[in-house]
């Protein structure tokens, strides 16, 4: 497995984001086209506000760029430090399949208990990222 194997993983977690991006866009195309929301609200952010759907597509593309954004720099910490390759590879897999179901969950039935548990799951899959590249390190000092 290559070093830089890592580069797919996060490749896959840019197109999540993507496609919730174009969700977002459309969904606010549509409520602006249903009459639901004012298209000015998107000037300023400020008024009545979005609908729950727009609203929760903005919430999950925001939520993107939260704690994966500690993923992506787990990666490239990986691929510097000689670590990109074997089980954090397996790892950011799971991180990534841990968002996708996060992402159907939130943006479909939306049910807090399953969303929280993907999540948590998630969180502990990051950590162990985490843990793995500060023992690495550790133990090549």
């Amino acid at each position: 497995m290559s070093e830089y194997a890592l580069v797919y993983p996060m490749a896959a977690m840019v197109l999540l984001t993507f496609v919730v991006l174009l969700r977002m866009v459309r969904g606010r195309f549509a409520a602006v086209a249903r009459g639901d929301v004012d298209a000015r609200f998107y000037k300023t952010y400020q008024g009545d506000g979005e609908p729950r759907a727009a609203a929760q597509n903005t919430r999950h593309f925001i939520n993107l760029f939260e704690n994966p954004v500690l993923f992506y720099a787990a990666c490239i910490v990986a691929m510097i430090t000689g670590q990109g390759a074997g089980l954090i590879v397996w790892l950011a897999w799971a991180y990534v399949v841990c968002r996708v179901i996060h992402a159907f969950v939130h943006l479909g039935t939306n049910k807090i208990p399953p969303r929280m548990a993907v999540y948590g799951v998630s969180w502990l899959v990051l950590l162990a990222m985490w843990g793995m590249l500060v023992a690495g390190v550790a133990s090549s000092s």
